[in-house]
């Protein structure tokens, strides 16, 4: 049995987590920063790196509290190197360091990408081949898994990602920040009523949001110009409707061609629930592949998914070093 201690600080999340054995969560602490952030309608760099510092040791001490345990008593410590904002990144990447020096532990540098597909192990033993639906507000990617820990890009987003086409929405129609569950209890109470073009793409699994975006703001200005009033809970029921749609049409190309053994969804966006509902029932056309939707517990920004991800490296005997630093744009690729 391996308990790993892991903390994740890549956006404005400060994280700490001990997890043993990759699917047990003996402690899983996040401070987070959305109140401080949404004054200035989305994370502002500067500001999430100086609440990491103040928070950090906050969280490690409460996270070993929970667990029971002392530094000594775990077996590795992990830490998110990338990607996300670097002076966010530089600040976990620091306290882990510290830590693995101190008590003389081994570290483990991490993909925060690679923690969210592995926060459905939360769920159950992931099977391969496995195809990943990765979603947040930097990501809109397919990941093709053939074995454990082997990771392929097999769709990726030409322009905007899904989660940052939400808050650009949500930031059109004046609703707040973050756009993602704002957006997704607005269209709630919505109905059809206006009409938004599915963005296309070349690529079979590639995916595209920027032109959505601008059709929102295009609608927004039409209905002012002919000084119509306008629904916002129906322009973000048509705005969620192709948005989702379009990721779970991509999905289902991909399940068809590459007919893995499970499906899983993955980052913040897969706590979005018209998506969870869609797929759901889209999947039901494909009865030998098992879908996994992870808890929303472990859906937006955590240590316990950083993990269960760092399990799977320390069996592999992955361990980073002194030299390892910070990786704002770290590619998911093994």
């Amino acid at each position: 049995m391996a308990k790993i201690l892991a903390i994740e600080s890549s956006c404005d999340e400060t994280a700490c987590a001990i997890v043993e054995d990759g699917h047990v969560i003996l402690s899983n602490v996040v401070s987070t920063q959305i109140d401080t952030h949404k004054q200035f309608g989305g994370v502002v760099p500067e500001v999430a790196s100086r609440l990491h510092v103040e928070k950090i040791s906050v969280v490690i001490k409460e996270a070993l509290e929970k667990a029971g345990m002392s530094v000594e008593e775990v077996d590795a410590i992990a830490y998110t190197k990338g990607p996300g904002l670097i002076g966010s990144l530089h600040v976990g990447v620091q306290a882990a360091k510290t830590l693995a020096w101190m008590y003389q532990k081994p570290m483990l540098p991490m993909n925060h990408m690679a923690g969210h597909i592995y926060a459905n192990a939360f769920v159950q033993k992931l099977k391969f081949p496995l195809l990943a639906l990765v979603i947040s507000g930097g990501h809109s990617q397919l990941i093709w898994m053939k074995e454990d820990y082997s990771f392929e890009i097999i769709g990726d987003t030409l322009d905007d990602a899904v989660g940052e086409a939400y808050d650009k929405v949500s930031r059109v129609l004046g609703t707040g920040y973050p756009g993602g569950p704002i957006i997704d209890q607005l269209a709630k109470q919505g109905k059809t009523h206006y009409f938004l073009k599915t963005p296309k793409t070349e690529g079979a699994y590639d995916f595209s949001f920027s032109g959505l975006k601008s059709s929102v703001l295009q609608l927004i200005q039409r209905e002012e110009k002919m000084g119509r009033p306008l629904v916002k809970e129906d322009v973000a029921f048509a705005f969620q409707e192709v948005a989702v749609h379009s990721l779970v049409d991509k999905t289902m190309v991909a399940v068809r061609d590459k007919k893995p053994a499970m499906v899983v969804l993955a980052g913040g966006v897969a706590a979005n629930s018209r998506l969870r509902e869609i797929i759901l029932e889209r999947m039901r056309a494909f009865p030998e592949t098992e879908l996994i939707l992870p808890p929303l517990s472990v859906c937006t920004d955590n240590a316990a998914m950083i993990g269960a991800a760092a399990w799977v490296a320390w069996q592999r005997k992955e361990f980073g070093s002194w030299e390892d630093s910070a990786d704002s744009s770290m590619e998911l690729s093994v």
